[in-house]
């Protein structure tokens, strides 16, 4: 595969998630059951795990896409 095209199809995904971005958070995508958050004193601590998962997935599902056509 050509690295020019990964990195165009890179490029329009980050575009298109930047313009989503409002909705994205509207969603609460990134509060999902799963997604570990500490609080305490004056440190916050966030790990996406569910988030990190579903997103891997939609990724997986689009590069294999592209890469088939």
């Amino acid at each position: 595969m050509n690295i020019a095209k990964i990195l165009i199809t890179l490029g329009i995904i980050l575009v298109i998630a930047g313009l989503l971005w409002p909705w994205i958070q509207k969603l609460g995508l990134f509060q999902l059951p799963g997604d570990i958050r500490v609080e305490g004193g004056n440190t916050r601590f966030y790990f996406p795990i569910t988030t990190s998962i579903i997103l891997s997935a939609i990724l997986t599902l689009i590069f294999w896409l592209v890469r088939r056509f």
